[in-house]
This record gives structure tokens, sequence and C-alpha cells, in this order.
């Protein structure tokens, strides 16, 4: 029988940070659920836009020039192509959505590429 996803639920099933979870896939794109806090690392994805939208808690996107502050249930779209680094100065819940093929640290790599796991 199909079953509705719960995000609230998906979020209690796991305590770290910056490892996104995939909760479903939408033909070629993963919708992923990740907690952070602190500060990534920068980085961009040359062929695709990344979306987030803030589930709980706040959150800002730095940008090489600017930022974007997101409050929960605000959502914004990176552009492809564009250079940012999410900061979370205290623990924040977001939804992404990009292509299934996508790697979190986009063309920089490092110790933060995370693996994305089905939750």
């Amino acid at each position: 029988m199909p079953e509705a996803i719960n995000i609230a639920r998906k979020f209690a099933q796991f305590t770290e940070q910056w490892q996104p979870k995939r909760i479903a896939t939408v033909n070629d794109y993963d919708v992923r659920i990740a907690k952070i806090e602190g500060e990534f690392v920068w980085h961009a994805h040359d062929e695709t836009d990344e979306m987030f939208l803030v589930v709980k808690g706040e959150m800002k996107i730095l940008l090489r020039d600017g930022e974007v502050r997101l409050q929960e249930g605000d959502i914004y779209v990176v552009p492809r192509g564009v250079e940012h680094k999410p900061v979370a100065d205290s623990e924040c819940q977001i939804l992404l959505i990009e292509p299934t093929d996508v790697v979190n640290t986009g063309t920089t790599g490092g110790e933060r590429t995370a693996t994305v796991e089905a939750l």
C-alpha cells in the first residue's frame, strides 16, 4: 500500500550533520534532507541549480557577492555554476532537490563529500 512520507519522522531517524539522506526520487532528481550546523565548504554545481528549503531553524547561503538569509519555510535556488557556502549558527533542518548524481560538495570535493543514503 502506498504511504505518504512524513518529513519530521525522517529527520528523527538520524543525528549526523552535513550528511544528506534521500527520502524520495522524482524522475532523475532526489528529494534529500539534511541537518546542518556550522560552515560548509565553498562549492559550485556546474551542471545544475540547487534548491534549499528550510524546514526548521535558519541558515544563510554565502555568495561571492552577498548572502541570502533563510528562515523556516523559505526557499532559495542557487543557480548552476554559482559558488556558495551554506552556514547555520545552530542546527537547521533543510530539504534539497537536486539531480540524483549530484555530489554535495560540487566541484570542490574534500572531506565533507558525502555518500547519499536512502532513508
